[in-house]
């Protein structure tokens, strides 16, 4: 894996889309069908402006090129699909801004080998893009329709072999632990101990952290010799991470956070 961008603010101007795209995007967009060449060409030319320069990580550029975005967001919003931008998918959840997929993904430094656990699987295109580089890839999702539309869509993109999971991501995924990674698609107060506990040695947490949307940070968590050394890394925005990020006092696993879905 390529070393990390130094050029942390170009980083931060590619983070920063404007909300008014996605109210935007949330009121419809043009249906009018579009070729999958056309698809195609407006991939290649979104990794290569706006990813492949500032993410120096071949096996992410690869994935981000490969993975038909179009595929994972509302059917009227295609004609936005490789747009630099988050997007609405329904249950006030979005679909992440492509730049900062491919940033998150190259931070966790995965191999082929590399187990990866995804907190907030969405619409299952950051886990299509984790297929990409490993074929161990587990993903939980708190919201039910999500999940189950997310499986749905991986499958039929040829990302069957991601393992799903309905269940609260706080407290991870303990009988397929450790992880080499550990990606976060939502953002708590603090980084939750299951998911520190699960992170194998020599892995990596990335993950969101701040309670207010207007200030959170993008964080890595690497183990080492077993201690956890933090590193902050840019500014983002993020939903909040629900269930017993929100709500520390709650019992413990409920029966739904047992339902596999394959």
């Amino acid at each position: 894996m390529a070393a990390a961008p130094r050029n942390v603010w170009a980083w931060r101007r590619l983070l920063a889309a404007p909300l008014a795209v996605v109210l935007i995007a949330a009121c419809g967009a043009s249906t009018t069908q579009i070729t999958d060449e056309e698809l195609a060409r407006r991939r290649n030319e979104l990794v290569d402006q706006a990813i492949a320069p500032a993410v120096g990580d071949s096996a992410v550029v690869a994935a981000m090129r490969k993975v038909p975005r179009h595929l994972f967001v509302p059917k009227d919003l295609v004609n936005e699909a490789y747009e630099n931008n988050p997007l609405p998918i329904g249950e006030d959840q979005t679909i992440s801004q492509p730049f900062i997929v491919a940033l998150m993904t190259h931070l966790l430094q995965l191999g082929p080998q590399s187990k990866v656990l995804e907190i907030g699987t969405g619409s299952g295109y950051q886990a299509a893009v984790l297929a990409e580089i490993t074929p161990n890839v587990y993903s939980i999702e708190i919201v039910e329709p999500l999940a189950r539309r997310a499986a749905k869509d991986l499958a039929a993109a040829g990302y069957g072999g991601v393992h799903l999971r309905i269940g609260d991501g706080y407290l991870g995924w303990p009988e397929a632990a450790p992880f080499d990674g550990i990606l976060v698609t939502c953002a708590p107060d603090h980084v939750p101990q299951p998911l520190q506990d699960q992170l194998a040695e020599g892995g990596r947490l990335v993950i969101p952290v701040g309670d207010n949307p207007d200030d959170q940070e993008l964080v890595v968590i690497e183990k080492k010799d077993g201690q956890l050394i933090r590193k902050g890394i840019v500014p983002v925005r993020f939903v909040p991470m629900t269930g017993k990020a929100a709500e520390e006092s709650e019992a413990p696993k409920s029966e739904k956070s047992r339902t596999r879905l394959n």
